[in-house]
């Protein structure tokens, strides 16, 4: 059975993933000569950088996701799917699909990465990850309601369980969330929850290596390490979280920390489906590419954003897994694409590194650029206007910039809703039947 697609006579570029580098390619071919099929899980794209803002009440998740098909509503030539791959069958140069099958001319693997607990399956089991916005949503969830069971109960050692969060990497994410939970700590817990005592609360940013921002400047790790202890975030480097058991999270040194939350910022893994040979595949689950971006060893099929590495004298492991690096990838696959149809010479990549920041809370941000680096208000303000300009949709962008300057101004969101999906009778039932079989 075949996946319902029009037969144009166009050759076929299918694109699976619809985060920065899959949708970038999409957009760009998107008034080609070819027929373009976008294929996601999902029927929005999300703005990953913004994710920890959901998470702790700071933004709406409808702000930082926009509908595929809002983009393509005038482009007769992309059409949009939404399920999952399982397989690529490379003979055939078909997709194996729950809903059957999609052939192709060219194949993009544009599927992005999700976390790596490193074999741990007690740690992927318990600890809450920040990758989509459903796992945002689960974690303020989480916060909020852990905060709520705390003003209940009596025992200090039991309540602590309940406040205390760690947060174990410290690259951006993990270095962003906790700046975020330690200003919500200062400034919206006392207005919230006045009866609680804030200064039980502590927050831990667990880190492996010697210093934070691994990708950025020594000046720019410095400063961020700064900032978090300023804000009452502490941070251990040089430790790792060996096991959580839900009670508490056991370190390498033999010390624990008694907390039911372990945000995990600390890997990440690459999102590859079956039928690729073994000998594509490489460290981090990622896919060796050519500087054409095509994946080595295999005809017609590409692999662009966090999922490629493209090793180089400059980037002997493969560029950082940063949007930037993913939207140049689409960028010049596009560019390719088009070159093809005129039988131009094809343009090999490279990388124009435009600098890296992260921000750790107000007036508090680190960028290096190529030439310069800063940090501090300048900084932080460099960090907002980039990214609210990056966000697609201008409805998106309004919303967040109002959301900003109203928390700019009063400290206080109004997000702050512990919301569930409710679950169907019948569908209780059933897995209450199949919990007892």
């Amino acid at each position: 059975m075949k996946i319902n697609l029009p037969e144009t006579g166009q050759e076929r570029i299918v694109i699976v993933g619809g985060g920065f580098a899959g949708l970038t390619l999409a957009r760009k071919l998107a008034k080609s000569q070819y027929q373009v099929v976008l294929i996601d899980k999902n029927n929005y794209h999300q703005f990953q950088p913004l994710f920890y803002q959901v998470a702790m009440a700071g933004l709406e998740p409808s702000s930082i996701i926009f509908p595929y098909r809002k983009l393509f509503q005038h482009h007769k030539n992309v059409f949009i799917r939404m399920t999952e791959v399982n397989a690529v069958d490379l003979d055939k140069k078909q997709l194996q699909t729950p809903y059957g099958i999609v052939n192709y001319d060219h194949l993009i693997l544009s599927m992005g990465v999700d976390t790596n607990f490193f074999g741990n399956q007690q740690i992927a089991k318990l600890a809450m990850p920040l990758k989509d916005v459903s796992e945002a949503l689960l974690l303020r969830n989480k916060i909020l309601e852990d905060y709520e069971k705390a003003l209940v109960i009596t025992d200090y050692e039991e309540r602590q369980r309940y406040i205390d969060i760690v947060i174990v990497g410290g690259g951006p994410t993990g270095v962003e969330v906790a700046g975020a939970l330690a200003e919500m700590k200062q400034f919206i817990l006392p207005k919230d929850y006045p009866e609680m005592d804030i200064s039980e609360i502590d927050i831990y940013l667990i880190q492996s290596g010697p210093r934070l921002l691994k990708g950025m400047s020594e000046e720019a790790s410095e400063k961020a390490l700064k900032f978090l202890q300023q804000l009452g975030v502490k941070v251990r480097l040089n430790t790792r979280v060996k096991d959580f058991d839900g009670d508490y999270a056991y370190m390498n040194d033999g010390t624990s920390i008694r907390t039911s939350k372990v945000i995990w910022a600390a890997g990440i893994k690459g999102n590859t489906i079956k039928g690729l040979p073994e000998e594509s595949i490489c460290r981090g689950n990622r896919l060796l590419v050519d500087d054409l971006h095509q994946v080595k060893g295999v005809e017609n099929v590409y692999a662009i954003g966090d999922l490629a590495q493209m090793e180089s004298e400059a980037y002997p492991h493969g560029h950082p897994q940063v949007a930037q690096v993913a939207i140049q990838q689409a960028k010049n696959l596009a560019r390719n694409f088009k070159r093809k149809l005129k039988n131009k010479e094809l343009k090999r990549f490279e990388y124009d590194n435009k600098g890296s920041m992260a921000t750790i809370g107000r007036h508090r941000a680190v960028v290096d650029l190529p030439r310069f680096k800063f940090q501090g208000g300048f900084a932080w303000f460099v960090w907002m206007v980039v990214h609210l300009f990056a966000i697609l949709g201008v409805k998106n962008k309004l919303f967040v910039f109002i959301n900003w300057v109203w928390n700019y101004l009063t400290y206080d969101q109004s997000l702050r809703l512990i919301l569930r999906a409710k679950t169907p009778p019948q569908v209780q039932a059933s897995e209450s039947k199949a919990s007892s079989e």
